[in-house]
């Protein structure tokens, strides 16, 4: 419970924000409603400041603590995603005063920006702005000088937008290093790769932000193998390690993007299911497909990786001839598994691939990571405690919250339709439940089965 102090502070503002959406805003003049909003702003931005101050606090706390680590915690309990929590303690981190070893006080990082921020001056923008900026100087630049350019634009922030100050960033960054030199350690920090979201179609986009290296290497695969008429999916007999025929070159109507997509997926293809790159959680690098039997049937429908990508049916048909390929099929009204491919006995590899279908990600509620990231947990009795490694007894979880039930007192439980619920330390006010984000075709056949839900009264609740 929350000390009365901190409580009374929390229904002021309560009641306050009640008193001014209650105001009838038509009565105010333009400049009252200008004045009005920049208040309102100031007061969001404060609230920003202690909103801050709790997440890097929650930060500092002990996983057992907690209940988890502290950045899931907060997503679930303020129902915002795992990214945006972790956005909020990155970005406030070099905002928040510091101790030495013996506990001397240190100023923040960014001293200035600090500042600004906590006189509610700043927006979250101008504040990703200049630590945007700093991140991206280069490592040469001397420590004054950097202090002196945050100094500058967190007291332009002051009067400048957030676009503004971004122009402004730009230009002081041209001054520091107007040669544009940067090293190789400067350019290894940019590096990366990340995949956007599947859109309506099932196609995905990607940004590679690739090094010199990484580039001179790809540009050398896709010369041989994104020519007109390699690696053709159109073409019955594609040429691939082979020279292809004048024909089939001119029967090539790809565009240049998609031949270089067709000749990275030959790539990747040619690799999975080779030896040479052991295992990954006891199963060969290789791709693990669950579908429906009835959708096979039909040739219809998606199956659903174990990375949790949604790959048309036709295309897991043909991907199925491909060696790499594992497909466990199942039935679509009850959900049980039919047939395991290359089963040949009861083992652990197996398991996991039968889990891969039964749960195809973490089970830990509002989880996302997929099944190829999880390990095999024990839900209703611990192995240490004389569980038995049966299937019926398995499920997956996340190196974290696999650990929480021993680190963070949660505890699980499977229940007979094979979905398994996490119970949260009594002591902690976190909700527990079991995790659909990775199973939406249960709650769809659910839905079938019951129609559609009636709508339910909003309840009366402020705090989340």
């Amino acid at each position: 419970m929350l000390s009365k102090d901190v409580e009374a502070a929390v229904s002021r503002i309560d009641a306050a924000i009640d008193v001014l959406g209650s105001v009838d805003l038509t009565g105010l003049s333009a400049g009252d409603l200008v004045r009005l909003a920049g208040r309102c702003e100031t007061l969001v931005r404060r609230q920003a400041v202690v909103r801050g101050d709790i997440t890097l606090e929650i930060g500092r706390r002990d996983v057992s603590e907690v209940g988890g680590a502290p950045h899931k915690v907060l997503a679930d309990w303020l129902r915002i995603s795992p990214a945006e929590g972790r956005r909020r303690a990155v970005m406030v981190e070099p905002l928040a005063s510091r101790t030495t070893l013996t506990g001397e006080p240190l100023p923040p990082r960014q001293p200035e920006t600090a500042q600004a921020w906590r006189e509610g001056l700043l927006d979250v923008e101008h504040v990703r702005v200049i630590q945007r900026f700093l991140t991206d100087l280069p490592i040469a630049v001397p420590r004054e000088e950097r202090e002196g350019a945050e100094a500058f634009l967190a007291e332009h922030a002051r009067t400048l937008r957030p676009d503004q100050l971004a122009r402004l960033a730009d230009r002081l960054a041209l001054t520091l290093n107007p040669d544009g030199d940067f090293s190789d350690a400067d350019r290894a920090l940019r590096r990366g790769f990340t995949w956007g979201r599947q859109d309506a179609t099932g196609m995905s986009t990607g940004r590679l932000v690739a090094t010199p290296a990484l580039r001179a290497e790809l540009d050398a695969w896709l010369a041989r193998f994104a020519a007109p008429g390699v690696c053709n999916p159109s073409d019955p007999r594609p040429a691939v390690h082979d020279q292809p025929s004048q024909d089939q070159v001119d029967a090539d109507r790809r565009t240049h993007a998609q031949r270089q997509h067709d000749a990275l997926s030959a790539l990747v293809r040619g690799q999975l299911g080779d030896p040479k790159l052991g295992t990954h959680r006891g199963l060969p690098v290789t791709v693990i497909v669950s579908a429906s039997l009835q959708d096979l049937q039909d040739k219809s429908g998606v199956g659903i990786t174990a990375g949790g990508t949604a790959v048309p049916i036709t295309d897991v048909i043909r991907m199925a001839s491909h060696s790499y390929l594992y497909l466990t099929v199942f039935d679509e009204k009850s959900g049980r598994p039919l047939w395991l491919g290359r089963s040949k006995r009861i083992a652990t590899a197996d398991q996991r691939v039968v889990l891969h279908d039964v749960d195809r990600g973490c089970s830990f509620p509002g989880c996302t990571v997929p099944a190829y990231g999880c390990q095999v947990h024990h839900a209703n009795t611990d192995w240490a405690d004389g569980g038995v490694t049966d299937i019926d007894d398995l499920n997956l979880a996340c190196g974290p919250h696999n650990r929480l039930v021993k680190r963070g007192g949660w505890t699980t439980r499977k229940h007979r339709d094979g979905t398994v619920e996490w119970l949260p330390p009594p002591h902690l006010p976190l909700v527990g439940g079991v995790n659909s984000y990775h199973r939406a075709d249960r709650l769809l056949r659910k839905r079938r089965r019951q129609g559609p839900a009636q709508p339910r009264p909003i309840p009366n609740r402020r705090s989340p």
